[in-house]
């Protein structure tokens, strides 16, 4: 099954939506490896559910880390990272397998186990997996941080309203709790309102509306990455479009690149000190990848995601057993956006890509003390 990622540092998802739990294997990360726990509680509060206008599943998300750390640092083995679920309301579903909801993978999910499959809030393929990516990805921010190599998203459009661009904003303050800012994780205030009264209209509307998310990565050493397929923007695009609701990923100048010229587009390196840059480093225009290997330059990432498909409006699908067209509302708790709850989701994918390459690169690792 397609639930891992990475080669050096890997990560098994595991769980269902309305299983007893979710979580994550983490292998691969050297001994020695800070763990701040703190830290972890923080990343998860950022993507769990509860939040107001969005999905209102009341899970703690407390994580039980089982093995692989020991007084605050990796022992080298396996970390098991596991939360329960509490608040899962299966009777929300019990119109499947019958009647396969619209923009789901209710009916591809049943044909590929021949009928075996748990489509409870969408089983092994729901996002509430993504509580594993979150918390596997946090254990590594010890190991990035010691490298210098920085991680930061935040929303950046709901519908046609866009954001300010995260490069120019502040990124080193905490968003003061309790606020539209960290509600959404958006780091615009401004626009935070308007995309709190866009997403409240359509919530009322019973509907829901596409979003995307936007991800800077700094301080990235020249060359980190492999040839062809495992390069830096492969990797992290594979890595991005898995993120349930993904529907693209745009790096740099992204689809506008397709309207320029090349005269327009070539980034120019000139030295800075001893050390060769690239022209548009300094807003992060710049190409953060040629060949799949890192330029120095930040590398900016876009990720795009669909509207939810769950929502409370009437719909019109295919009932199996009859053959016919019948309407179906879909009940139960869902977001009427994905972009807020996936910016924690967006970095941890980030950091879980660069720390695999990192290490397959000899760019990290943590010295065993004699």
């Amino acid at each position: 099954m397609g639930m891992r990622l990475g080669d050096s540092v890997r990560v098994t998802l595991f769980g269902e939506s309305h299983g007893r739990g979710v979580g994550a294997l983490v292998e691969g990360i050297p001994a020695g490896t800070e763990i701040d726990i703190d830290v972890l509680r923080d990343d998860i509060e950022r993507r769990k559910p509860g939040r107001k206008g969005l999905s209102t599943r009341a899970e703690s998300d407390e994580c039980e880390i089982i093995s692989g750390v020991h007084e605050g640092k990796a022992t080298g083995w396996p970390i098991l990272l596991l939360t329960w679920n509490s608040d899962a309301r299966s009777k929300d579903y019990n119109f499947l397998p019958d009647q396969p909801r619209p923009g789901h993978a209710d009916l591809t999910e049943q044909i590929r186990s021949g009928g075996a499959s748990d489509l409870r809030g969408g089983g092994s393929q729901s996002a509430r997996l993504t509580y594993g990516l979150v918390s596997a990805a946090s254990q590594l921010r010890g190991l990035l941080s010691e490298a210098g190599w920085r991680v930061e998203a935040h929303l950046h459009s709901v519908g046609d309203l866009v954001a300010a661009p995260l490069f120019g904003l502040d990124r080193d303050s905490v968003l003061p709790e309790d606020s539209t800012m960290a509600r959404l994780n958006c780091r615009d205030e401004d626009t935070s309102e308007m995309f709190s009264s866009l997403i409240e209209e359509i919530r009322l509307d019973q509907d829901s509306i596409g979003s995307s998310v936007e991800c800077i990565i700094e301080g990235l050493p020249l060359g980190l990455g492999e040839p062809w397929f495992d390069g830096l923007e492969p990797a992290l695009a594979r890595g991005m479009m898995a993120i349930p609701g993904a529907r693209a990923v745009e790096f740099s100048r992204g689809t506008e690149a397709s309207r320029m010229r090349g005269s327009e587009h070539n980034d120019a390196w000139h030295l800075n000190g001893d050390q060769p840059v690239l022209s548009g480093a300094e807003d992060a225009s710049a190409d953060g990848a040629l060949g799949g290997r890192s330029t120095g330059a930040p590398m900016r990432i876009i990720v795009h995601f669909k509207p939810p498909s769950s929502i409370a409006r009437e719909q019109s699908t295919l009932h199996l057993p009859s053959g016919d067209q019948r309407p179906l509302k879909v009940p139960g708790r869902h977001d009427p956006v994905l972009g807020p709850r996936a910016v924690p989701v967006v970095e941890s994918i980030a950091r879980l890509v660069l720390a695999d390459l990192g290490m397959i690169g000899g760019y990290l690792g943590v010295e065993q003390s004699e």
